[in-house]
């Protein structure tokens, strides 16, 4: 019985060892290029210690057998790696990891990219975060309206520190590209002319830019698409998207190619709108890149977009409710309006470039280029509404519930448009740069021919009681029409150089930008000289901060809608709107939690603008009063932080404090007196009228004026297994101003309630290890396959985009918010092969 006991026990603590008994996973690290790398940091997700891989690449662990664990590979330069595991007890299982260099920005912008450091204004956005940024248009433009500010989730347009969307410049690999003109409303929209997909370099200005980006005051969206090295691709699909990007290179390189064709339909987001009818909008696009090497001096690039977008409407119905309170009266004031009509808008854009690279020496590089940029556009719509207005029942228990109850008004509109635009725009260009010592000489030289022509016919009727608006008992008056053509030919040049000097790093290290263009059309026959200067200096110490500054005249010439005022007459002398920006900030690196690294940046900014050309927007659509009549300023404050709140997944939190106004010529009203020198209003006894006081309005908030705006952006994942993401977006900015029409004393005077948005998406990895798959395996050639879940307006906040204005039966005029989508969910598979 001793001896069974014995053996009993020997066999449980065999057992038992057998058990605790770890596993070892060894083998090697190499590059895209199968070279071994050494010093990779090799670490259990969920542990702070780890090993580091030899001189030959290889390495080996004992990790803990029968538990699911994940190994992470990483070093500074390439691509954080997991691979997952579960091993039995002893068992050594042997692999072979490929890490390929790293595309996070981040990283760039907190270690190496000096250049963003020094240069005011610039951001880099990494292309890549623009696919699994969960925002119901995508693209580039999301994660820039989370770095500015937005106000509307249906549109890619933007404002940069108190401009409209109209004084935005974009380039994409050196060629300008424009939107579409007649867009009223962001559900027209279609695709972004930026391909996420095929951009490697993003260069952000919000002002204070080099003097060899163009003539606009705001802002420049730099973009560079790839040059790849081996094939390559990836394809998507969601309830929103699809899209398909292939690249690869042939003849030993001498050849690149990038392709990507694109298709979206927002169906599923517009559906949801409160505006109920059917919708059928459709975009898609088609885009490719190719450059081809002569010889190590010689180099052909060619550039090629096409996009279409089709939008039809058939509206029916729509309920729209608004709160009322004040001390003399609170209601629900609803609006109800049932349509008749139909839209069918059509946008078609297009862009095709060419240009010669000369690299004459190691310090001589010389470009040419020409271009041709198209935009075809037509808006018709014929859309009628009768409506009833008044306060709206919310009593549950009523049998009327949801309905107008005490109708305050009625009416019926009509809405007409039959719009035509076509854009063409011929570039030829040259640019150039030497290095020389400390100086790194740019300029650049450009002819642009601009034809335009277009067609507007438009009109309003509206009935409001059974009289028509305006009342004249003689006549049928419409509300608002505009009838107008215009044929322009427009000739510009335009040219720039500037100089980039490097004082060396003794004490200090200082940089400094001077530069000068100039422009002149044939419209106006206005010659502009526009000086720019930037500095940067970053002081020797512990602390590694940058401290920068700019000055410089912006101006921007007129290009289209600033010609043609709210009645549809086109001026052809309207000047340059001006502006003279100053700018300081800093930016410092320093390490936080875990010796994760951070970087903040602040600038300051002060813009006074003259010949400003004062303009209202109602959703997107911009209409100006077509006038140099007016001056303007915005000044501010952005602060910026990004890092990394676990390791590896990129954060940022983007917060500015913004004021803009502007004063218009001869905006004055007046104001009637009765005999005891009284102000005349409704609650004055005396209202017999003896005289009259002339009141200037003086300066009033512009359009864009927001005062406080903040956006986030933040990654985060399971902490036992990266493989499984979440990625939120928030926007918040508080209330903007919306005209009131025909009205100098209440310009700007209705208030549209801050806006705020919360987007989350959740990402699992369904696919990776290629290397670890078999020959005969469906899946063996692609890289990694993604799955993610998105659900837009998480809070399902009715943000209001503008509002619509109506009359009671005793004339009073009541304005009803016009709302954008509420909670929407999408789903989207990503492969890259």
């Amino acid at each position: 019985m001793r001896i069974f006991a014995v053996l009993l026990l020997s066999f449980t603590c065999f057992v038992a060892a057998a058990q605790n008994k770890p596993a070892t996973i060894s083998g090697s690290v190499v590059d895209e290029n199968e070279n071994p790398l050494s010093g990779i940091s090799v670490v259990v997700l969920g542990k702070n210690a780890g090993i580091v891989t030899n001189d030959s690449g290889r390495f080996e662990i004992k990790v803990t057998a029968e538990k699911a664990l994940a190994l992470v590979f990483s070093n500074t330069g390439f691509a954080t790696l997991q691979k997952n595991f579960f091993l039995s007890p002893g068992e050594t299982e042997t692999i072979v990891v490929r890490l390929t260099k790293s595309g996070k920005v981040l990283d760039e912008v907190i270690v190496t990219d000096e250049r963003e450091r020094n240069e005011t204004g610039l951001i880099k956005v990494n292309p890549k975060s623009a696919i699994t940024l969960p925002s119901t248009t995508g693209g580039v433009e999301a994660m820039i309206k989370t770095l500015v500010g937005s106000n509307n989730e249906l549109t890619s347009q933007y404002s940069v520190r108190g401009g409209n969307y109209d004084e935005n410049m974009i380039y994409i690999n050196d060629f300008e590209i424009y939107r579409p003109y007649l867009v009223s409303s962001g559900q027209q929209e279609g695709l972004s002319l930026i391909n996420p997909e095929l951009a490697k370099n993003v260069s952000f200005y919000t002002g204070g830019f080099q003097a060899k980006y163009g003539d606009k005051m705001s802002s420049v969206l730099d973009i560079q698409y790839k040059k790849p090295t081996k094939f390559a691709g990836s394809a998507y699909i969601s309830l929103l998207e699809q899209g398909l990007a292939v690249e690869g290179s042939a003849k030993k390189g001498r050849v690149t190619y990038l392709a990507a064709v694109r298709n979206k339909n927002n169906r599923n987001l517009l559906n949801n709108q409160p505006t109920q009818g059917s919708y059928i909008p459709s975009a898609s696009d088609a885009q490719a890149y190719i450059t081809y090497q002569f010889n190590k001096k010689w180099q052909l690039e060619l550039l090629g977009i096409f996009s279409s977008s089709r939008f039809n409407f058939f509206p029916e119905s729509v309920k729209k409710t608004s709160a009322v309170f004040s001390p003399l009266f609170s209601a629900n004031l609803g609006l109800d309006v049932y349509f008749e009509g139909q839209e069918r808008d059509r946008y078609n854009t297009s862009m095709i470039g060419a240009s010669i690279v000369h690299g004459a020496n190691k310090k001589l590089k010389l470009k040419w280029m020409i271009s041709r940029f198209s935009d075809d556009e037509k808006e018709n719509f014929d859309i009628a509404g009768g409506y009833i207005f008044g306060s709206r029942d919310f009593d549950n228990n009523s049998s009327t519930y949801g309905e107008i109850v005490n109708p305050l008004g009625a009416g019926y509109y009509q809405n007409y448009a039959r719009n035509e635009l076509n854009i063409e725009v011929w570039n030829a260009s040259h640019k150039g740069t030497y290095t020389t010592g400390k100086h790194f000489l740019q300029w650049g030289n450009s002819i642009e021919q601009t034809n335009i022509t277009d067609k507007l016919k438009q009109w309003e009727y509206q009935d409001s009681a059974g009289y028509s608006l305006p009342y004249t008992p003689s006549s049928l008056v419409l509300f608002n029409s505009l009838n107008s053509t215009a044929d322009l030919s427009i000739q510009k040049y335009s040219g720039y150089v500037q100089d980039n000097i490097h004082f060396g790093r003794s004490k200090n290290d200082i940089s400094l930008q001077v530069g000068v263009r100039y422009n002149y059309n044939s419209l106006n026959k206005e010659f502009l000289i526009s000086p720019r200067a930037q500095v940067s200096w970053k002081p020797q110490g512990k602390k590694d901060m940058v401290f920068k500054a700019a000055a410089g005249i912006y101006n921007q010439p007129p290009f289209y809608r600033e010609l043609r005022n709210y009645n549809g007459i086109l001026d052809t002398d309207i000047k340059a709107q001006k502006s003279v920006q100053f700018v300081a900030g800093m930016d410092y690196n320093f390490k936080g939690a875990g010796g994760r690294p951070f970087r903040l940046t602040t600038e300051a900014y002060y813009k006074s603008m003259t010949d400003v050309v004062p303009y209202d927007i109602d959703n997107v659509k911009i209409r100006y009063l077509g006038s140099n009549n007016a001056k303007a300023y915005a000044t501010g404050l952005e602060m910026r932080l990004f890092g990394e709140l676990v390791e590896g997944a990129q954060s940022w939190i983007s917060i500015g404090l913004m004021r803009t106004k502007e004063n218009l010529d001869n905006d004055f009203y007046q104001q009637y007196l009765n005999a005891a020198g009284e102000i005349i209003t409704p609650e004055t006894e005396d209202k017999i009228v003896t005289d009259s006081l002339q009141t200037e309005v003086g300066w009033v908030r512009r359009p864009s004026d927001r005062l406080f705006t903040l956006g986030l952006y933040m990654e985060d994942y399971l902490a036992t297994n990266k493989n499984f993401k979440l990625h939120l977006n928030i926007l918040y900015g508080s209330n903007m101003t919306y005209n009131i029409p025909n009205s100098s004393r209440y310009r700007n005077g209705l208030i549209v309630d801050p806006y705020m948005r919360v987007d989350i998406g959740f990402s699992a990895l369904l696919l990776s290890e290629k290397s670890a798959r078999r020959s005969h395996n469906p899946f063996r050639g692609f890289e990694n396959i993604w799955l993610s879940f998105e659900i837009f307006n998480l809070i399902n906040k009715a943000n209001t985009i503008s509002y619509q204005l109506i009359k009671d039966f005793s004339n009073s005029t009541y304005a009803i918010p016009n709302r954008l989508t509420p909670r929407l969910v999408n789903l989207k598979l990503l492969a890259r092969f």
